[in-house]
């Protein structure tokens, strides 16, 4: 995620931005099912899974208010 911030941050245009951040959006979800899957194969707790969740849906969250504010009004 933070590598899709920090390539779109040298962007050109607000719109490639957009994308880059729409990259790391989408990352978020990877991470998601990441989790998963590591909670399936019992390596972290239903708990910590869902803790983690919780952060990833407030990053992702944070990142989409990011592209609203780069749309132009």
């Amino acid at each position: 995620m933070s590598n899709n911030i920090c390539e779109g941050s040298g962007s050109v245009s607000s719109k490639e931005f957009y994308q880059f951040l729409n990259y790391a959006r989408r990352s978020c979800y990877e991470c998601a099912n990441i989790l998963v899957v590591i909670q399936r194969r019992q390596h972290i707790t239903e708990e910590v899974k869902q803790s983690l969740f919780d952060k990833l849906e407030h990053l992702s969250r944070k990142i989409h208010s990011f592209q609203k504010a780069l749309l132009p009004s």
